[in-house]
């Protein structure tokens, strides 16, 4: 029969693992309190960085529905709970990743969606969300000069023939 700690520890987890858009599970052997503690200033603002129980976290972790992860719930597990921009995340793992090799990305979730260690690392390389609006509002500003060009150009054209014509009419009826 669970202890109501234990009941209060997996429903706090679960809902986590609901509220949040995405969760990484690491392995953070061999790293010091004062390494952790950089690294939950590294996440920024919008993820809680916690060390967890396997076994009531793997519980939670069904509870929300998410059974991808089961096989990850080896060894000494914390978890990025990710409530903003997984991409800001994902890259602050990383980065403290390469500066501590005793970190170790094992997987996780992304709007309910399972990732590997790799898709992860993938998803760091990514732009901010910001950056990639900005570029994607910048092709479309650039698409909608291209047709504005592309309109202007046919009156304009048109114009000169116009233009043109008269001329040369100008210059024949001179002639003769």
């Amino acid at each position: 029969m669970p202890t109501p700690d234990k009941a209060a520890a997996v429903a706090e987890l679960t809902d986590k693992f609901r509220s949040s858009n995405a969760a990484v599970l690491t392995e953070y052997r061999g790293l010091t309190v004062a390494q952790l503690k950089q690294l939950r200033r590294s996440l920024g603002e919008n993820s809680e960085y916690a060390v967890v129980k396997n076994t009531l976290t793997k519980i939670a972790a069904n509870e929300a529905g998410i059974n991808a992860l089961d096989d990850l719930f080896a060894g000494p597990t914390a978890v990025a709970f990710v409530t903003g921009d997984p991409v800001e995340s994902a890259k602050g793992l990383r980065d403290f990743a390469k500066d501590n090799p005793n970190l170790v990305i094992k997987g996780g979730v992304l709007d309910g969606k399972a990732l590997s260690a790799d898709e992860i690392k993938k998803l760091a390389d990514l732009e901010s969300r910001e950056v990639l609006l900005s570029k994607l509002a910048g092709a479309f500003k650039a698409k909608q000069s291209q047709a504005a060009s592309v309109f202007n150009a046919l009156p304009t054209k048109l114009v000169r023939t116009v233009d043109a014509l008269r001329a040369k009419q100008d210059e024949q009826g001179g002639a003769e």
